[in-house]
């Protein structure tokens, strides 16, 4: 069940890695919104990584405190500032999603247990909530590609 999960949060199994996508952006185009979309392809990355980033710190972090919703996990810039933040914030999410799948991997990791942050959430449901969240936005990233003509 393990190795199933990882191969979820890595994608493919359903849906286009996201490695894949972000081979397809260029940089010049990672701020521009596609005609009638109120996001760019940058403000999608950021809200994916940011809201991967709150799961992991929700499973470990026992003083935990979640950001405003839904405001809280969007970015106000449309654009990095420059392309070194841009590539720091794909570092961070391949970082993270590393850090998710040590996790998962550590043989007294029980997928069953609750986490510290609630009595009900277990680590299955988050690692299931960032697969779900991933490839729903996964697929968003595709639109805009296709939109700003960068995939078929």
């Amino acid at each position: 069940m393990k190795e199933q999960l990882i191969k979820h949060l890595q994608g493919g199994e359903a849906f286009t890695p996201i490695d894949q996508i972000l081979e397809e952006i260029t940089f010049e185009k990672v701020g521009e919104r596609p005609s009638g979309l109120p996001y760019s392809f940058y403000e999608l990355f950021y809200h994916i990584v940011f809201a991967q980033q709150d799961i992991f710190e929700y499973i470990s972090n026992n003083n935990y405190q979640a950001p405003k919703w839904p405001d809280g996990y969007w970015t106000e810039e449309q654009a990095p500032k420059n392309e070194q933040a841009w590539e720091d914030l794909k570092s961070r999410f391949f970082k993270d999603r590393k850090e998710l799948i040590k996790l998962i991997q550590q043989p007294e990791t029980d997928l069953n247990q609750t986490i510290k942050n609630s009595d009900e959430h277990t680590l299955f449901r988050e690692f299931m909530l960032i697969v779900e969240h991933n490839a729903y936005h996964t697929g968003q990233l595709l639109v805009v590609l296709r939109l700003l003509d960068l995939h078929s």
